[in-house]
């Protein structure tokens, strides 16, 4: 049976009508590419800032709050931007991170960290790890509740949210209340069998173009010891880490590393709850936020985060 065969049939035209998209060749199309425009609404203020990020330069940073809030100390979360570790940019998360706010009633951090290949690893991470550190010292100025603060994130940042997780508790830094790396991009040797098969073109990230975005984000080192900071599927004991949210489709090429990711936190003590979505390809439900597949894993993972954060919260109309 194809691919296109086996995706559900309510999210399958983005596939057929989706311009095809390959890497590295393909990689300044993909970064000019316009985003969807969104419409701010009217519970969410919108703020940008520039902090300093891993390299000691500027960083832009897009904050998120409820209009109408109080001088209460609200949760936040810090949101990490997907992209394959090489394009991507906060303006494409406005819809998500509105929705964190309107539903969670808290305050979103939308970090802008560096791109491969012309910046590779660390400088992701590190610019994650210096945001947040700042969101940690600026709680009074952001009225966060430091001892509830998220990190949550899609496919590379997803990857970037596990490790992250993963450094804050190695140098002991600010603790983590709860993570959610959503289909996650954890695993740069892909060897797992979703790897090998998902590989059509059509199927919006595929094995083609996650071999190139490793070895752009990698560089040299992408035969060598490679950081679990890199590559957190890579790291040898995951204790400690917070409660984790994660969900992955069915034909997405990063489902069995996400699945050895979910065993592997349980083994170790780490709460975590899972959901895999059958006949869905990778991101399809920001592809497809309106879809009922797309509206139900959207509607679970924020759920999931509200519950983290507060579990008394109500709902915001």
């Amino acid at each position: 049976m194809d691919f296109i065969s086996r995706v559900a049939e309510e999210i399958r035209e983005i596939c057929e009508v989706f311009p095809p998209f390959k890497l590295p060749e393909g990689l300044e199309a993909a970064r000019q590419a316009a985003f969807v425009p969104v419409e701010t609404s009217p519970y969410v203020r919108i703020n940008q800032l520039s902090i300093q990020g891993g390299d000691k330069q500027r960083m832009l940073v897009k904050i998120y709050e409820p209009s109408n809030r109080n001088e209460e100390a609200l949760p936040a979360v810090l949101f990490i931007h997907e992209g394959g570790y090489v394009t991507g940019h906060p303006d494409g998360s406005d819809a998500i991170c509105q929705a964190f706010v309107k539903e969670a009633e808290c305050v979103v951090v939308s970090v802008d960290y560096r791109l491969a290949p012309e910046h590779r690893y660390p400088c992701a991470i590190e610019d994650c790890y210096a945001a947040l550190l700042w969101m940690h010292e600026s709680c009074e100025e952001l009225k966060i509740d430091r001892s509830r603060i998220a990190v949550a994130g899609q496919s590379a940042g997803g990857g970037l949210t596990a490790a992250l997780s993963l450094l804050a508790r190695d140098r002991s830094g600010p603790k983590i209340a709860f993570q959610m790396p959503l289909y996650p991009m954890i695993d740069d040797r892909n060897t797992t069998a979703s790897s090998y098969e998902i590989t059509d073109e059509k199927a919006i990230w595929n094995r083609g173009n996650n071999l190139a975005a490793w070895r752009m984000y990698l560089g040299k080192n992408i035969n060598g010891e490679i950081s679990p900071y890199a590559a957190p599927a890579r790291a040898k004991n995951y204790s400690g880490l917070p409660p984790t949210y994660t969900c992955v489709g069915q034909l997405d090429p990063f489902r069995d590393e996400t699945i050895e990711y979910v065993s592997r936190l349980a083994k170790d003590g780490v709460d975590v709850e899972f959901h895999i979505y059958p006949g869905a390809y990778h991101a399809f439900e920001l592809l497809n936020p309106t879809s009922d597949l797309g509206s139900a894993a959207i509607h679970n993972y924020i759920q999931a985060l509200k519950k983290a954060l507060n579990p008394k919260v109500k709902i915001m109309k």
